[in-house]
């Protein structure tokens, strides 16, 4: 077969749909990477215009622009956009697009869930768009703290959109995180090994395992907050209770994680971008890769740092800023193993150079300033003033954006397939940097000289009038370059020539295939020796097309890629991934009408929105696998491999192991916030414990062991050739057991609304149901598989992912019941 009749018969297999109707059924990762990147710069730019507001408000005193409720919607908004809406979403974006050519895959894990999240992304952040447009936006700050936000502070629905709105988006983020997880673990070109794997493809990993245990946090402080809201149970009012702290630890505990999620995927962009452009490989590959994940664990032990004006006792102050300091030193291990990067090569001032170079002056400054708001003295004297809002921004738009804009230069020609001819870049790099240290540089000045963040207006005579000024000038400015920036990048994406393969002369695989870049992305799967293939095997881009990798016949025109072993990179399976398809949108649409249906309180909207995502849920699962052994499949150069849907731990299976990290993340949250209120909020104890009796444990703990060896059994007689149904029929009868003790748990919580105690006994008892009915739900599906034929002894990695589940409710059964009990026992 020709490589042009190759290319044909693969673009017709993978191929979008055509027309408007694609970009509806899409679940090709290039559309959607492009898809959540051109989104998530629409949300930058309505982001810029709201701090071009603010920063006309504080321009001048006493000024009349907007008065104080427009005020703290705008820059509630403008951090929310920004935080939420755009710095994730593009990232989610750049990693969708890159990391499968990258990784030489044809596609993500889980096509369909890319698709399912970029939907949730856009219609949750629809809904804020909708609530500033009416009037209705959010106004107590983009961190939302109660009582600002609960019913005492905001009686109408404006923290509502926060909250349905925000948490809409995050299920957006905890698909990434799972797609982006499993797709860097199992989804590699052979002979790919870990210590092989490029540095963005590490980086990115550590952020989505950062995303999988930072966002549940934030995600369970919104369920509480909004259940407060909506019902007036009262986690946080203090007269019942509950305690307002408690939010700020769920959220910061989500906070300061973030900022490094955000950091980490923009220094994998650098570590990628500078050797190519310094024209060398990175220094210290491995030091930089302890360093990544070195800094994504130290991010979760210095959410505290955000609390030091809270009261907290003095032991605590220390430790988390000696903590906070010590993140200096992974990021300083990265800093100069790029210095020795530039030092070892031959470094071209490029404009992906240009945009690195402002990385490293403005990162510097910000992450000085970050040491000094750790100790804890100066913190006292700098919080909630305009220096702490200067830092933020040097760490984030110096940290984040300035190496993004490098990365969409440098890879400006992989996604639109055209060199550069117009030249607006240059000048819109020197007008943002300049504009932006001109606006923040001022902005310490008068933080520390005492402006107060989040006041909407300031009196004359207090010395801050010509800083404002100078700082409102160069933001100006800065718009003015980044606008410059967005139409550089559209005017050379439409109207100029088509460019060379690869015009930078890098090593790694996303510059082996031809632009435009296929749907396919490899006419056959490359083998790896070395972390450069490019660099390893010039030659290798012509035999891929020629087809002489793994894979490159056509076949049987299914879309198929392979799955390797995770240390080695050893190719162990074939999987076949699902045509496009609309059933992610609408899947998106129905959970939007739940989110909805608590938004306008038309609750009864709430259980049909979920009767409809279960029968999609249903209809997305029964579409996958196969009804007959196929044996072996070849995939070339003599290698003969079995189906994934055949293997014990198939990739549905690592798809539901990090998808219950966090899920087991929001339930260790759950009972954080439990023992942090009984512990250290005032009007504890409640006036009653739960009384323990025997039914509700008797009835826990014979479901918490029946359901698990149910399935255990199950398995077993599957693989002996028997009917499952005996087991399943025990693992039912314990999932009846143990939600019958979930039950009784609810119905023991008298009084939801007096105290925070039955509230959040309620919340707990909830979760052990939901996940209980969950695995019976499993338990009947798995049985029907198995009538249909999708199931048989040699294919048995649904019965493995069933079972995986129902371990993990019977394991937080076991938790939360005897979180309910205990105390009631003990007193």
């Amino acid at each position: 077969m020709t490589p042009l009749r190759r290319h044909r018969a693969l673009t017709r297999i993978w191929a979008s749909d055509p027309g408007w109707k694609g970009w509806f059924t899409t679940v090709n990762h290039t559309d959607l990477g492009r898809m959540f990147m051109f989104t998530a710069m629409i949300f930058f730019v309505v982001g810029g215009i709201l701090a071009m507001l603010i920063r006309a408000q504080l321009a001048t005193p006493r000024s009349a622009f907007m008065g104080p409720e427009v005020y703290a919607q705008v820059f509630t908004m403008h951090g929310t956009i920004m935080m939420f809406l755009f710095a994730i979403p593009l990232i989610e974006g750049i990693a969708i697009y890159l990391l499968p050519k990258m990784l030489g895959a044809r596609d993500l894990a889980f096509p369909r869930l890319t698709a399912f999240g970029y939907w949730c992304y856009v219609f949750g952040g629809s809904m804020l768009l909708f609530a500033m447009l009416t009037g209705l936006a959010p106004d107590s700050g983009w961190f939302l703290y109660p009582p600002l936000s609960s019913t005492l502070g905001s009686p109408g629905i404006n923290s509502d959109f926060w909250l349905i709105g925000i948490t809409f988006v995050e299920i957006s983020a905890i698909c990434a995180a799972v797609e982006i997880t499993v797709t860097i673990l199992r989804f590699r070109a052979p002979g790919m090994s870990l210590d092989k794997m490029p540095i963005f493809a590490w980086y990115m990993l550590v952020v989505a395992l950062m995303i999988l245990t930072g966002f549940p946090p934030l995600i369970l402080g919104s369920v509480l907050l909004e259940l407060e809201r909506a019902f007036g149970w009262p986690f946080f009012q203090v007269a019942e209770g509950g305690d307002s702290l408690l939010w700020q630890h769920l959220f910061w505990l989500f906070g300061h994680p973030e900022v490094y999620i955000i950091f980490l995927p923009a220094a994998g962009i650098i570590s990628t971008v500078l050797p190519v452009m310094a024209r060398t490989t990175l220094m210290g590959y491995g030091w930089v890769v302890a360093a990544a994940v070195a800094l994504g664990v130290l991010s979760f032990g210095i959410w505290v740092h955000h609390m030091f004006t809270t009261g907290i006792p003095h032991m605590a102050l220390a430790f988390f800023s000696a903590a906070s300091t010590l993140v200096a030193v992974p990021t300083a291990v990265q800093i100069f193993a790029w210095i020795g990067t530039i030092w070892k090569g031959k470094p071209q001032l490029k404009l992906p150079m240009l945009w690195i170079l402002a990385f490293f002056a403005t990162f510097v400054i910000g992450g000085l300033t970050g040491v000094m708001l750790a100790v804890v003295p100066f913190n006292w004297q700098a919080h909630d003033t305009h220096f702490v809002v200067a830092h933020l921004h040097y760490v984030l738009i110096g940290g984040f954006v300035f190496p993004v804009l490098a990365g969409l230069y440098y890879w400006l020609p992989h996604l639109t397939g055209r060199r550069r001819f117009f030249r607006l870049g240059e000048p819109a790099f020197w007008l943002v940097f300049v504009g932006f240290h001109v606006t923040f540089l001022a902005m310490h000045w008068v933080g520390l000289l005492g402006q107060r963040r989040r006041t909407f207006t300031y009196e004359h005579g207090q010395g801050w009038e010509a800083i404002n000024l100078i700082s409102s000038i160069g933001g100006f400015i800065t718009a003015i370059g980044f606008a410059l920036v967005l139409i550089d990048i559209a005017i050379n994406a439409l109207v100029t020539l088509r460019g060379r393969r690869n015009p930078w002369g890098a090593g790694t695989l996303e510059w082996a295939m031809p632009k435009p870049v296929p749907a396919y992305n490899f006419a056959s799967l490359p083998p790896v020796r070395g972390r450069e293939p490019l660099y390893d095997d010039p030659g290798l881009d012509l035999r891929i097309a020629r087809g002489e990798g793994y894979l490159g016949d056509p076949g049987d025109g299914r879309r198929k890629t392979l799955v390797v072993d995770i240390a080695s990179g050893r190719p162990e399976q074939v999987v076949v991934f699902p045509s496009n398809t609309a059933l992610p949108i609408v899947m998106a649409l129905v959970t939007g009408v739940a989110f909805l249906g608590v938004l306008i309180k038309a609750f009864w909207l709430v259980p049909l929105a979920v009767l409809g995502v279960a029968a999609l849920a249903f209809r997305w699962v029964w579409s996958l696998g196969t009804r007959t052994d196929e044996g072996l499949l070849d995939a070339g150069h003599g290698l003969s491999l079995p189906l994934a849907s055949a293997s014990t731990r198939p990739p549905g299976w690592w798809g539901t192991a990090f998808l219950l990290v966090a899920n087991a993340t929001f339930f260790a949250s759950l009972l954080f916030g439990y023992a942090f209120l009984w512990t250290v909020a005032p009007n504890w104890p409640p006036p009653a414990y739960l009384e323990p009796g025997l039914a509700g444990p008797a009835l826990g703990l014979a479901g918490i062991v029946l359901a698990p060896l149910g399935l255990r059994l199950a398995e077993r007689l599957l693989r002996a050739g028997h009917a499952m149904t005996p087991g399943l029929a025990i693992a039912l009868t314990g999932a009846a057991a143990t939600a019958s003790a979930g039950v009784l748990a609810v119905l023991a919580s008298a009084d939801p609304q007096g105290h925070a105690y039955d509230a959040i006994v309620r919340v707990i008892a909830g979760y052990v149901l939901i996940h209980v009915v969950l695995a019976a739900a499993m338990s009947v599906y798995l049985a029907a598989r198995r009538s249909a034929g999708f199931v048989s002894p040699d294919r048995y990695g649904e019965v493995r992912i069933v079972r995986l589940w129902t371990d993990y409710a019977a394991i937080t059964a076991l938790l939360g019941l005897a979180a309910l009990h205990l105390p009631g026992a003990l007193t």
